[in-house]
């Protein structure tokens, strides 16, 4: 049975709805505040998912950077892959959590669970991401959410007005706050228009 809805376009502004309000419900429930740098498994906690790093054995496409387990309400991300860690670990975790809001269907795995319950199995696959460059598809929609999620408007909005944007080293200390690497921030900035593509920047030392 499949638990994956079929694909459709959303908007980046439905994106940015969707991570806004599992931010706020956790605002709302005290043992969840979030704080940034937003620590990406607590958010999995919040939604009642498990997050494990674990071996990840290639499949015959290759290497495999994370899969969620819809039925075990399990994200196993890949310890053998090194770049994974710290700042983009955080964005992947938070990628994974993308795919779970955005394109698990959730009430197909309420039904799995109640029928498993009466004693009926049924085979569901994992979702798999790997590890690719080009991002198209589910999995731009679910790395919109990621920045989105980690690097929250308002959030950004407060540490701009004490950042200089046209300075590395002050967005380097901006990408700290949001503990996200400063890739992921460039892109989020340019999305937001707030830094143009190309925009020549200054100083890169502290």
């Amino acid at each position: 049975m499949g638990i994956i809805k079929p694909f459709r376009f959303i908007s980046k502004h439905e994106i940015e709805c969707r991570a806004l309000d599992i931010l706020e419900a956790m605002k709302q429930t005290p043992q969840y505040q979030p704080q940034f740098p937003l620590d990406a498994s607590w958010v999995g906690e919040f939604l009642g998912l498990d997050i494990v790093w674990d071996t990840i054995p290639d499949d015959d496409l290759g290497q495999i950077a994370a899969r969620i387990l819809p039925l075990d309400r399990l994200i196993e991300i890949n310890e053998n892959i090194p770049q994974l860690r710290g700042g983009f670990g955080e964005s992947t975790i938070a990628h994974e959590i993308g795919h779970w809001v955005l394109h698990i269907d959730q009430f197909a795995v309420e039904r799995l669970h109640r029928l498993r319950k009466q004693g009926v199995y049924m085979a569901v696959d994992p979702l798999l991401c790997r590890s690719e460059d080009e991002l198209q598809g589910i999995e731009w929609q679910a790395q919109y959410f990621a920045s989105c999620l980690l690097m929250p408007r308002y959030l950004l909005e407060e540490k701009r007005q004490q950042r200089d944007l046209t300075q590395w080293r002050d967005l380097y200390r901006l990408a700290e706050d949001c503990g996200v690497t400063i890739s992921n921030l460039l892109h989020r900035l340019r999305d937001l228009q707030w830094i143009e593509e190309g925009e020549r920047l200054r100083s890169k030392s502290y």
